[in-house]
């Protein structure tokens, strides 16, 4: 059966407005762009993702300089070509993926505060309060993860995020229930890794593989794939590289494999055991090493803190 989060959520690939994005780094006219709306969400992103590319091309082109400097020096001709691949890499990769630093810059530049101010889209968060409704803990364990999902922003977030909490947290309550854990620790791991819905892996059809926790299909995995462009994060070094990720036909596939996978592989216990705290459920699966951004624990406290959270859950918050 086609569940509704096939048609409504779309690809990871997808892309801010062609008004305020330069798609290569010789794109003046989309830099120039910027200037018509300086202080437009679209516009905020976009500056935002500049400053990580900057950052990223730094990155590389120290990377260069070290690998030059340990053999034979390129030659000028091959130095150019390599400084202009190396800009449309880290551009490509600041629009396709978060290391965590347009994500900052994007707050700064929006006026965005810490729980009790605003929320990460821009939206007053209520008085942040303490999560830890649910019961004891079984024990569990936990796929690996890709060190690429970051909170989504925009304006029209709030009405995602409520749309996506109702489409799927009735299967990641009786999940959650069946574990012990806190079903909030799991929505934020859901909402951090999918962007709320909206970045998910597509099959080769061109179908919505339902991912909700970035679970990779490994050797063992028989089912259907998806494959699509991650970075992973190894001794502080970004790396680019095509993934295959698990592909389901529901939202119910897809948290009964997580919650399997959790309940099955002894290094993810510490988590589950710590699961009827929301926040402890997150610090551990963070050290545990879900996911290779070092900064992957912050961000699902971002989720938990954030207002867009608590508006999407409304007065069910106090149920769970």
């Amino acid at each position: 059966m086609t569940s509704p989060l096939s048609t409504s959520l779309s690809p990871t690939s997808a892309a801010p407005a062609a008004s305020t994005q330069a798609n290569t780094y010789t794109d003046l006219n989309g830099l120039a762009a910027l200037k018509n709306a300086p202080t437009s969400p679209a516009t905020v992103k976009a500056v935002s993702e500049q400053v990580e590319a900057l950052f990223l091309q730094m990155m590389l082109k120290s990377m260069r300089d070290a690998s030059e400097a340990a053999g034979e020096p390129a030659s000028n001709e091959t130095g150019m070509y390599q400084d202009m691949f190396d800009k449309q890499v880290a551009l490509t990769l600041s629009k396709r993926q978060d290391l965590g630093i347009a994500r900052l810059f994007e707050r700064q530049l929006g006026g965005a505060q810490s729980p009790g101010g605003q929320a990460p889209g821009g939206h007053a968060a209520p008085a942040a309060a303490p999560l830890r409704e649910a019961k004891p803990a079984p024990q569990a364990a936990s796929p690996d993860s890709q060190g690429r999902a970051t909170p989504t922003t925009g304006a029209n977030l709030p009405e995602r995020a409520a749309e996506f909490v109702q489409q799927v947290l009735p299967t990641i309550r009786q999940a959650a229930a069946a574990l012990g854990v806190n079903p909030i620790g799991l929505l934020a791991q859901a909402a951090l890794e999918t962007g709320w819905g909206q970045r998910m892996p597509r099959t080769a059809e061109g179908n919505s593989s339902l991912n909700l926790f970035g679970v990779k299909a490994g050797s063992e995995w028989s089912g259907a794939r998806a494959v699509a462009d991650t970075v992973e994060i190894s001794g502080g070094v970004a790396k680019q590289s095509r993934t295959a990720f698990r592909a389901y036909g529901s939202v119910a596939e897809s948290v009964g494999d997580f919650a399997r996978l959790l309940a099955s592989s002894p290094r993810y216990r510490e988590a589950i055991t710590a699961g009827a705290d929301a926040r402890a459920y997150v610090q551990s699966i963070a050290k545990a090493g879900y996911a290779t951004d070092p900064d992957y624990a912050n961000k699902l406290n971002d989720v938990l803190d954030s207002g867009t959270l608590r508006t999407a859950l409304g007065g069910r918050l106090v149920k769970l």
